[in-house]
């Protein structure tokens, strides 16, 4: 009988404190899930930020790249007009450039 009269009292609290907590529960389940929408709103606009500015980025990179592209050939076009107007100057510069950098290495 004295495990009746324990279970008989703990049950009949059960339902008075499920009541109470079933509206708690509730109450922090809507403020849990206003919570989520909340930060999953702020989430979607920083992604949408930064798929933006990787964006300009990467157009910004083809932008150098291009222009990095054409500074090398038209000084590669100067060398290869300053080598057809002067061969002579071209090749004792060239041996020049040679046997300095062949003493550098020697050492």
């Amino acid at each position: 009988m004295s495990q009746l009269s324990t279970s008989t009292p703990a049950a009949s609290a059960t339902p008075a404190a499920s009541g109470n907590s079933g509206s708690t529960t509730d109450h922090l389940a809507a403020k849990a899930h206003e919570s989520i929408d909340s930060v999953t709103a702020t989430a979607n606009r920083v992604e949408s930020g930064m798929r933006d500015t990787a964006a300009k980025t990467a157009e910004g990179v083809r932008q150098l790249e291009e222009q990095a592209l054409d500074t090398a050939k038209d000084g590669l076009h100067k060398a290869q007009a300053f080598i057809e107007q002067n061969p002579l100057m071209s090749a004792g510069i060239a041996f020049t450039a040679g046997a300095l950098l062949s003493l550098l290495i020697r050492r």
